[in-house]
């Protein structure tokens, strides 16, 4: 998408040169290599009524309506509203922006409730459809609701979250991991593993080509086994059979495991942030068949380079780099 670049004073002292000469504004525009209607509405705007085109007017007139339209736009001034819409478009959170938009432009700041204000505020974005580009894609604002849950079974010797150390809650130690798959269409025999770190926030994404135990172990197995012991402690899963593994985890990589108690999904809810956040990208509904390894390589790098507002706006890798370098 081509972006309008307005005229500067040379190219104004240029035109007025060139249109005393007796230059056609088709003419004109191939030597400053713009647009002749760009050049003939400049000239028209600012000739009215008989008056002479004059280019130091001109640019002094174009200043005045910038700088009125700056001080008009939606947010609190023109660096701010350019920095919120292009990292609203990278996908970042309105937490995420009001967070690292200090850090960014020294001296500037805003509330992350304004920036949610003028995304669904439609006269003040002009119809732009912000809101697609938040992790839930709502045109309107939702408030948030429970639901209950029931209790079913759990898996054959698994070892309940009520004995994994109290201490492990608080994030204060590195090394423990959550795992989850996320799911695309009911047929699909496909689906992505995300195991995040709770303390960086660090993940790892997979493509599992079939959800059997097997499969699953092998990718857990495969990306933790690189770190060291000390940043692999434990690892806190759900009860879906596709974690029945469970057991060779722990032998392999001597991770022992812990499971949520059913529809107790609140129990590993940083993993399940995560694929809540990676959604924006593959929608519900979407088929994992669809979705390559190289798709999901970059899902997982915008993960793991956004920044936190956990982390103090730091990204989850600058934080696992940080953890390697002291263990």
């Amino acid at each position: 998408m081509k972006q309008y670049k307005h005229l500067c004073l040379q190219e104004r002292e240029l035109l007025f040169a060139y249109r005393e000469q007796g230059m056609s504004f088709r003419h004109i525009g191939k030597k400053l290599k713009r647009n002749h209607t760009t050049l003939s509405r400049e000239y028209k705007k600012y000739a009215r009524y008989g008056k002479k085109y004059i280019p130091c007017k001109a640019q002094q007139k174009a200043d005045k309506i910038a700088l009125h339209q700056r001080q008009t736009c939606g947010l609190k001034n023109h660096t701010v509203f350019l920095y919120v819409r292009k990292k609203l478009r990278k996908h970042w959170s309105p937490e995420t922006i009001a967070g690292r938009l200090p850090m960014a432009h020294p001296g500037e700041s805003i509330h992350h409730e304004t920036i949610y204000r003028y995304i669904y505020n439609s006269k003040k974005t002009r119809g732009m459809s912000l809101w697609k580009y938040l992790t839930l894609h709502r045109k309107k604002r939702m408030k948030k609701h429970g639901r209950k849950v029931a209790s079913r079974s759990k898996i054959k010797n698994a070892v309940s979250i009520d004995k994994r150390p109290r201490y492990i809650q608080k994030r204060i130690q590195a090394g423990h991991w959550e795992t989850d798959n996320m799911e695309g269409k009911q047929r699909d025999k496909q689906s992505v593993s995300f195991t995040v770190e709770r303390n960086s926030r660090y993940v790892f994404v997979n493509k599992l080509l079939n959800r059997t135990a097997v499969e699953k172990k092998d990718k857990i197995v495969q990306r933790m086994k690189s770190l060291p012991q000390s940043l692999r402690r434990t690892l806190t899963a759900d009860n879906g059979s596709e974690n029945s593994a469970h057991e060779q985890i722990t032998e392999e990589i001597k991770t022992p495991v812990f499971f949520c108690n059913p529809y107790h999904s609140w129990e590993k809810g940083t993993v399940e942030n995560t694929i809540g956040r990676a959604r924006r990208f593959i929608p519900k509904g979407t088929s994992i068949h669809t979705i390559s390894e190289k798709q999901l390589a970059k899902v997982e790098h915008w993960l793991n380079h956004t920044p936190r507002k956990c982390l103090g706006y730091l990204t989850p890798y600058e934080k696992m780099q940080k953890l390697l370098n002291k263990s």
